[in-house]
């Protein structure tokens, strides 16, 4: 049976009230299936489905579930329900559901946690929300210089099952300053008498207060198992698993594409999201474009007396807007992706404006032959003339502007996704019509 038919079958039972059919198809379901298809459901009918679980298979979903879900999971069911669940959960994924519940609520689940499992959520609840401290995982094996690969392993088979990875070992001084790494490959390769100190490995690591995302992608994109996470003395204080790095760049991925498509990411699924919370993530962004389609008037109004003595350049006005808007756009995106894997930072403007103004310029060249010729075959020479100039033009600014937009948005400590979109759809279209009049003045002498 497919997943989709699962989910149909599922949400046709919690609606019917048929409860002995639910759990027949959720109690064989491994717990990352399990969670895959209550995350689809409406609150209600996640809530009931939930409950149908046994109580181990129920703290296996809960782990498995997203912070959004466990926070309605948790306003649907109450904070006693779900309390085992919580507790077993790992302090960084405990703090990020903390984040999306109300400080009562909150409040009550710390209380309720063991005093072990409240100080290591603290150390990462210490960190600013978006650092990767707050999503590193503060249970580690660790181990000093002068351990030897024997004393070390035997630690790992001790704490293995407590911890999130152990195939990188970070090798700490006594001040618990980081020194290196050593791979569980090597301890076991190693002679047991020998210390770890020499066969450790200079480290990948990352500061507590780096932001989650970059650092994400850097462990993502060089495949640590475990990136070491220190403090501002470079002491260490957790360690950054690959899994979790891939679930944060999973995450900003959603949202970045959301938000270039001019919406906010929904926080359910879309069937069951109500009719309000599609709206609110729509309508902000229809509110910057009526910004910009305002602007778009404003110079129709300034330039009405060119288009009085030349009715023919209104209609090339959609083709000229959309070709700048969806020039910017795609410069944008390409250096939006090249900050994210670190191929370009602000720092590199120049050289990015650089090559943006040559590929806008030709590509304004190619387009603009094209659009000589249509124009000119249609109307006159002077008019193909006029829109040929104007796509190069149009090409050129809007490439150059969109390529620059996500380094001023990196700089200014704004998301690019959220930050390039609306302003390259405002500039683009206002500017591109500014420019088609004055070449059109120019050209037509009017």
């Amino acid at each position: 049976m497919s997943a989709a038919t699962t989910l149909r079958s599922l949400d046709d039972a919690l609606r019917e009230r048929d409860l002995t059919a639910a759990s027949s198809i959720l109690l064989p379901l491994a717990p990352q299936e399990a969670a895959a298809l209550l995350e689809q459901l409406a609150p209600r009918r996640r809530s009931i489905g939930f409950r149908l679980l046994a109580k181990e298979q129920a703290l296996a979903v809960f782990d498995d579930l997203d912070a959004d879900t466990q926070a309605v999971l948790i306003h649907e069911l109450g904070t006693t329900e779900v309390a085992a669940a919580f507790d077993i959960l790992e302090p960084e994924d405990r703090a990020a559901l903390l984040d999306e519940l109300p400080a009562s609520v909150a409040k009550q689940l710390i209380r309720d946690l063991s005093p072990e499992e409240r100080e290591l959520t603290a150390v990462v609840l210490g960190f600013p929300r978006g650092s990767v401290g707050r999503r590193m995982s503060p249970e580690f094996i660790h181990a000093f210089a002068d351990d030897t690969a024997a004393t070390v392993l035997d630690r790992v088979r001790a704490r293995g099952h407590e911890v999130q990875s152990i195939y990188i070992v970070p090798v700490v001084d006594r001040s618990r300053r980081l020194l290196g790494v050593v791979s569980l490959r090597d301890l076991l390769l190693a002679d047991p008498d020998a210390p770890v100190g020499p066969i450790a490995k200079p480290p990948i690591y990352a500061h507590a207060d780096d932001e989650a995302e970059p650092t994400a992608e850097r462990c993502v994109d060089r495949g640590i198992s475990a990136m070491p996470v220190v403090d501002a003395e470079k002491r260490l204080v957790g360690i950054l698993t690959l899994d979790d790095a891939i679930e944060i760049v999973d995450s900003a991925r959603d949202v970045d594409e959301a938000r270039a498509g001019a919406r906010e990411p929904l926080r359910e699924s879309y069937l069951y999201a109500s009719i309000f919370a599609i709206t609110r993530s729509r309508v902000v962004w229809l509110f910057v474009l009526a910004v910009s389609a305002i602007l778009t008037v404003n110079v129709l109004e300034i330039f009405e007396g060119t288009l009085e003595q030349k009715v023919a350049l209104a209609l090339f006005i959609p083709l000229l807007t959309g070709i700048g808007g969806n020039t910017g756009s795609q410069a944008a995106t390409t250096v939006t992706r090249a900050l994210a894997v670190g191929e370009v930072a602000p720092r590199d403007a120049f050289r990015v404006a650089g090559k943006e103004i040559r590929v806008g310029l030709t590509m304004g060249a190619a387009l603009g032959v094209v659009g000589f010729g249509v124009a000119w075959l249609a109307y006159e020479f002077e008019i193909g003339a006029v829109i040929g100039l104007t796509i190069v033009s149009v090409c050129t600014m809007a490439a150059t502007v969109g390529g620059l937009m996500p380094l001023v948005a990196k700089t200014i400590r704004v998301d690019p996704a959220v930050f390039s979109t609306p302003f390259i759809s405002t500039f683009c279209d206002a500017t591109g019509l500014i420019i088609y009049f004055m070449i059109a003045k120019a050209v037509l002498g009017i």
